[in-house]
């Protein structure tokens, strides 16, 4: 999937209007709704600067709209072939159905996408359960990894640690 579907994807998701993100964007109101067709539709590529601003005004990161091609089955393979080689992708059958697993013995890269997959199955077995909404499921995975608190890369610090920062600066008051 391309940028601009990515661009397309959150802004109806958002129910923004093409005028209306180019706007937010800074563009003039005349030219603004041509300028986001232009990215949608794969006509122009947002520079770098443009795609941080997108993210913003979308609420995402901007790695959710930097996705690699998987615009045809072939590309979306040789994707996951790509995978395999770096990651330890591997292709395999559990309880009759063909599934994808981590080799975690490929090395330290598919021991850390192990732990992040890890941490996506948490989440979404709490959305499963209804711990959590559809809407704080969709902002921690268009946000990741900035909401991710149960893994040990993360910089943002989980909230018990939060919550023991801010006790102890009161207490120092």
């Amino acid at each position: 999937m391309a940028i601009g579907e990515r661009i397309h994807f959150f802004r109806t998701m958002r129910g923004m209007t093409q005028k209306y993100l180019g706007m937010a964007l800074g563009f003039p109101e005349k030219s603004a709704d041509v300028r986001l067709a232009q990215y949608e539709n794969g006509s122009r590529t947002p520079k770098a600067d443009v795609t941080a601003a997108l993210a913003q005004v979308l609420d995402v990161s901007p790695k959710a709209l930097d996705v690699p091609d998987i615009d045809s089955y072939t590309g979306l393979m040789h994707t996951l072939f790509t995978l395999e080689d770096r990651y330890g992708l591997k292709i395999d059958e559990a309880g009759g159905e063909v599934c994808l697993k981590i080799d975690v013995s490929k090395g330290k890269d598919a021991a850390r996408l192990h732990e992040m997959l890890c941490a996506w199955h948490q989440v979404a077995t709490m959305l499963k359960a209804r711990e959590i909404t559809r809407e704080e499921y969709d902002r921690w995975r268009y946000h990741y990894p900035e909401f991710d608190t149960a893994q040990r890369w993360v910089k943002v610090p989980s909230q018990a640690l939060s919550d023991m920062l801010v006790d102890a600066l009161k207490e120092n008051e």
